[in-house]
């Protein structure tokens, strides 16, 4: 009687540290044909703990965020805040705070938050974290512990393409003029100014806008109006690619559904909005200029479902990032990385 060939056990694999022999433990490929962004990335073999092999490959991982804006890392089972923290520790140091809040967050655990508390029936627009702030972050993270059963993606938008869709002469005069973003706190729409800035002392509200360039007006009701002037490009400070970097867009009033911004309108009045957006000097972005952007932007957008444990990461310069309206429960945790300021941005020629 003659045996079969042998079969020999495939060793096991245990979560530990890299040696500097994992460059082959994870593939890089495209999510779907003919799509650059984001690009996926996945464990070859079983049990590959992310920020051990982050901590040896961020080099690695940096080239793939610089070339497709976003790398999707799926199959590791990111699915709690401390995991998600030893994974941005490892890809990106220390998560940072969120400050100057303009969207409706929860602290989850840490500087890990959910990714934001809005309406499921809201659509999110397209915009770069941040980008409002005197200093932002480069990097973002999005970890998935509960996929919506129906939507609920995260679209992204490659910031360098949107730039070039955008005609010359539009370019050039926010590059001029930079745009204005105006808030108004205090009439139980949008964020309080408590909330904004967490701290309910007056004093401490205006030093950060006095050392952060935002003008601000005490208003009677212990409401706050402010004002604050952006730049609305920049070149990526490693490609050295112009991107289309502004909240120009996404506070506008005009990118509301039509019916809510038609309520605010009627309700309050230009002024008195919770957000709105002009340019430098203050004149008012023309409609057309508007639907221009918004084209520009829904041209380069792309979504993907959602899958339980996947960790996305986003070079905030490089990619734009929005929510689609969901039903069902979604649990989708942020957090952010790598501080830049706007001053160490060099301005692209147009």
């Amino acid at each position: 009687m003659t045996s079969g060939p042998v079969k020999r056990a495939l060793p096991q694999v245990r979560r530990r540290e890299v040696d500097g022999s994992g460059q082959d433990w994870v593939r890089f490929e495209e999510l779907r044909p003919g799509l650059h962004l984001p690009v996926v990335a996945r464990p070859t073999l079983p049990d590959v703990d992310l920020a051990a092999w982050g901590r040896a490959q961020r080099a690695r991982v940096d080239e793939h965020l610089h070339r497709h804006g976003a790398v999707l890392f799926r199959g590791f089972d990111v699915v709690t805040p401390e995991a998600m923290d030893r994974a941005i520790q490892a890809l990106a140091d220390a998560a940072l705070p969120y400050e100057e809040r303009s969207s409706p967050r929860s602290q989850v655990s840490g500087n890990i938050y959910t990714s934001t508390d809005h309406p499921p029936a809201e659509r999110i627009y397209l915009h770069n974290e941040q980008s409002y702030n005197q200093s932002f972050p480069l990097r973002l993270f999005f970890a998935c512990v509960t996929p919506a059963p129906e939507g609920g993606e995260t679209p992204l938008a490659d910031s360098r393409r949107v730039f070039q869709r955008l005609p010359a002469e539009l370019r050039a005069r926010f590059l001029e003029q930079g745009y204005m973003y105006v808030r108004n706190f205090g009439h139980r729409l949008g964020l309080s100014w408590q909330t904004a800035f967490q701290t309910e002392d007056r004093a401490e509200v205006e030093a950060y806008c006095r050392r952060n360039g935002i003008d601000f007006e005490w208003r009677e009701g212990n409401r706050l109006r402010t004002r604050q002037v952006r730049r609305a490009a920049g070149l990526h400070p490693v490609t050295r690619e112009p991107v289309w970097f502004n909240h120009a867009t996404f506070f506008h009033v005009s990118t509301l559904p039509s019916k809510v911004g038609a309520v605010l309108l009627a309700e309050l009045g230009e002024e008195e909005l919770p957000n709105n957006t002009y340019y430098g000097d203050g004149s008012p972005i023309e409609p057309a200029t508007l639907e221009t952007l918004r084209a520009a932007y829904e041209a380069e957008q792309v979504a993907f479902p959602w899958e339980r444990g996947d960790l996305l990461v986003v070079d905030n310069m490089l990619a734009a990032h929005a929510r689609s309206p969901f039903s069902g429960p979604r649990k989708v945790l942020a957090g952010m990385a790598r501080p830049i300021a706007w001053s160490d941005v060099t301005e692209p020629a147009g």
